[in-house]
Order: C-alpha cells, then sequence, then structure tokens
C-alpha cells in the first residue's frame, strides 16, 4: 500500500524520516534526521551513499529495498560516528520510499553524539521517557555501588575497632588470638614476649587515672617503636602487654628487643609537671621449642618466665625453656 502524506505531517509524526525517490535519491527528511546529517545535508544526497543496510544482507538498490517493504531494517550512518537505526521503508505513491528509523538500543549514544533533546522526538515516542529510565537506573546502580563502598568501610572500621584497644590504638586480646591461631595454622614460627608494668599501680594511686592512662599511651609508643611493622603489639589488660614477633626465634635476639623496651620504659615519663615512674618485666617464650604450639600453653608459659622476672628484682627479661 502506498503512502501519501503532507510533509509537514509527515515531519511532525515521523521526525526521524527519509523521503527517497525512485532513483534512491533522498528528497526529504525529518527535522531529527537533518539534525543528524547536518554536516552533509539531505536533500538531493543518495539514499545508499548515507546509510549502509546491515540487515537484511544485500540491500543496496532501491529495487532490492522495495523487495523488503514493511520488514525490521538495521542500518548505520555510513560516516562516523556510524549511529546505528532500525528502520521500516514502505513504498510511496511517487513511486519512492519513505522509510522511518529509529535510534534503538543506540539511542543514548545517538542522544550525546548529535546533541538530540527531547523536542527532537515525536510526542508518542518513548525514546525520551526510555533515555531517562536508563539514566535514572545508572544513578540508582551509582547510588548503590557508593552504598556498598559505605557499608563496606564501615564494616572494615568495626572489624577494625573491634580488634583494637580504645586508649592505646594497640591490638586487643581479641586480636592477640587471631594472630597466634593464624600463625600456627601456617606453620610459621614466632616469638612471644609477655611484658608487665612494675609500680603501675603506684602511678595510679598517686597522680590518678588520667596520669596512669597517659603512661599507658607512652608504653604504647614505646612498644610499636621498638618492634618491626609486621610484629603484633596487643594490650590483654591493664597494664599488660603481648608482643608476637612473627619469624624471629633467635632468643639472643628476641632478648635484646626486650632489653631496650625495658630500659626505655625505665625512663620518667612526665604529666602535667610530675614524673612517673615505672619499669617492665617481661617473659619470653618461642614457638620453636614446642613440638606442636599451642596458644594457651605458649601464653601460659611467657607468664610464668614474666613472673620469674619480678622475682628475680623486677626490670629483667626471662626465656622460658621448655
Amino acid at each position: 500500500m502506498a503512502v501519501m502524506l503532507d510533509p509537514a505531517v509527515l515531519d511532525r509524526l515521523m521526525p526521524m524520516h527519509l523521503r527517497v525517490d525512485a532513483e534512491g535519491v533522498v528528497t526529504g527528511a525529518g527535522p531529527t534526521l537533518r539534525k543528524v546529517l547536518a554536516p552533509r545535508g539531505v536533500a538531493g544526497q543518495p539514499f545508499f551513499g548515507l546509510f549502509h543496510i546491515r540487515r537484511p544482507t544485500g540491500i543496496g538498490s532501491m529495487q532490492r529495498l522495495r523487495r523488503h517493504a514493511g520488514d525490521r531494517l538495521r542500518l548505520t550512518l555510513c560516516a562516523p560516528p556510524g549511529t546505528g537505526f532500525r528502520g521500516l521503508a514502505l513504498p510511496d505513491a511517487a513511486g519512492g520510499m519513505i522509510v522511518n528509523l529509529s535510534f534503538g538500543i543506540a539511542l543514548a549514544d545517538a542522544v550525546r553524539d548529535h546533541g538530540l533533546t527531547d523536542a527532537d522526538f515525536a510526542p508518542t515516542d518513548l525514546a525520551m521517557e526510555l533515555l531517562y529510565l536508563a539514566e535514572a537506573k545508572t544513578a540508582v546502580m551509582d547510588e548503590l555501588r557508593d552504598l556498598n563502598r559505605r557499608l563496606q568501610g564501615a564494616k572494615t572500621a568495626a572489624e577494625e575497632q573491634a580488634l583494637t584497644d580504645t586508649l592505646t590504638g594497640l591490638r586487643n586480646r581479641r586480636a592477640m588470638d587471631r594472630v597466634m591461631a593464624g600463625l600456627i595454622a601456617a606453620g610459621t614460627p614466632f616469638g612471644l614476649m609477655h611484658i608487665d608494668l612494675d609500680y603501675f599501680k603506684q602511678v595510679n594511686d598517686s597522680f590518678g587515672h588520667a596520669a596512669g592512662d597517659h603512661v599507658l599511651q607512652q608504653v604504647a609508643q614505646v612498644l610499636t617503636s621498638e618492634t618491626r611493622a609486621g610484629d603484633t603489639v596487643a594490650r590483654v589488660g591493664g597494664d599488660e602487654f603481648v608482643v608476637i614477633l612473627p619469624g624471629l626465634v633467635d632468643a639472643v635476639r628476641i632478648q635484646s628487643v626486650a632489653r631496650r623496651v625495658i630500659e626505655r620504659l625505665s625512663a620518667p615519663i612526665a604529666w602535667e609537671g610530675q614524673e612517673c615512674r615505672v619499669s617492665a618485666s617481661a617473659g619470653i617464650t618461642l614457638s620453636t621449642a614446642y613440638p606442636r604450639p599451642q596458644p594457651d600453653r605458649m601464653l601460659s608459659d611467657a607468664d610464668h618466665a614474666l613472673y620469674a622476672s619480678k622475682h628475680a628484682g623486677r626490670a629483667q627479661v626471662t626465656l622460658h625453656r621448655v
């Protein structure tokens, strides 16, 4: 059935139509296609010089196009940016064809590439609504991804907080247990140092708990500065600390670390014009001393070595021997 409509009506109803004469020359086009093809112009151009019909294949002449009247077409611009179209061609009363096009799934790219707006589409065309939905979906997905990142960050922060001593910023007992279990499971040898402050109760009694908290924070700084980045320093009690040293099972070296810590903690700690004086006693055990190291056994042995240091006069380090 031949189509015969006033060009102004076609422009309004189908802003992406083309009128092609029997020779394959474009005689007119809707306003949107004129905008898309503005660099080359439309009227007087050969249809098959502007568009390449990809499906059905083999359509390169008006004769073949007429054979596919009413069939769905897939086309692309011959010139960059090679915009894709879906189309339908119907014969008109003058022996030519009217080809109506849409962007299909290439809508978003076409709008961006050719600077189109909602005014470039027919009032009944859902193209812009679909584009807005796609943009809304993108915005929602971006927000969901951002929310997931924030939730993951909050989860990580919560997990970190659950493993951290709030006063000193060191690891806590839970973190220490995890580290020891992981090293034993991996078969990694390690040294274990249990440190307890001497005379800490006197600091609290003489200067108050605020001074005691300050001393604990200074002790934490000393322990951190005297150990390696891969070591774990944990506060496991009021004035008790455990240091886990992966890979360090040389008794001489680990006792040297303990002595440096003890020496530094023997220096007075300033507090509001006063001097707080503490010292430290340490007990050490090595995972290699056990056929099958167990956390509870190692902690108990290091604790016994610690109290041997206290009984020896404090500010001492003792190596537990299995």
